[in-house]
């Protein structure tokens, strides 16, 4: 199961990656509210690496490239981790559109367990791509991977947005 799992790690990476090298601002937001500056176009270069890993992992499965997806993961978990400490971000970081998505423990989870896959999978990577494997593996490989990685939007992207807080924040309560 890491290799969907780890597929699906970077496909969220390249889907998480590409609205924020449109726009950084999100994302600068957000880490100003964490005590972090960085610059917007630093922020868009981390962005289209982000893009440029999940893509190679993809498209190019192999060590080096599973474990920046690895590393990108760890970095994610590390960040939700400290706007926790913090308090929360007080606006969205971009990652998944314009929805403000406030850091939770269940993200860092997420996350966390999307960089224990990938570096599953770059300490033993697959001897071929994932769509060479057979026609059933090559089929249900990216089948399973888009399923983890809906589930994993669903916990970081959704699932904040049903606490009473958030319903109360919105007027439907």
């Amino acid at each position: 199961m890491l290799g969907p799992t780890a597929l699906a790690a970077a496909a969220l990476l390249v889907v998480a990656g590409v609205p924020k090298v449109a726009d950084p601002g999100d994302l600068v937001r957000a880490l100003r509210s964490t005590g972090l500056r960085v610059p917007p176009l630093l922020v868009r270069g981390f962005a289209l690496a982000e893009v440029l890993a999940g893509g190679a992992a993809i498209l190019l499965p192999g060590r080096p490239a599973f474990a920046a997806v690895a590393l990108l993961h760890a970095g994610f978990t590390a960040f939700v981790l400290r706007a926790l400490g913090r308090g929360g971000v007080v606006a969205s970081c971009g990652c998944f559109g314009r929805a403000d998505t406030p850091p939770t423990r269940s993200h860092a989870a997420v996350t966390a367990l999307l960089a224990l896959a990938a570096s599953g999978v770059a300490i033993s990577p697959p001897t071929d791509p994932w769509w060479t494997t057979g026609i059933a593996p090559s089929a249900i490989t990216p089948l399973l991977a888009g399923l983890i990685a809906f589930l994993a939007w669903q916990v970081m992207a959704v699932l904040p947005s049903t606490t009473p807080a958030a319903i109360r924040s919105t007027g439907r309560a």
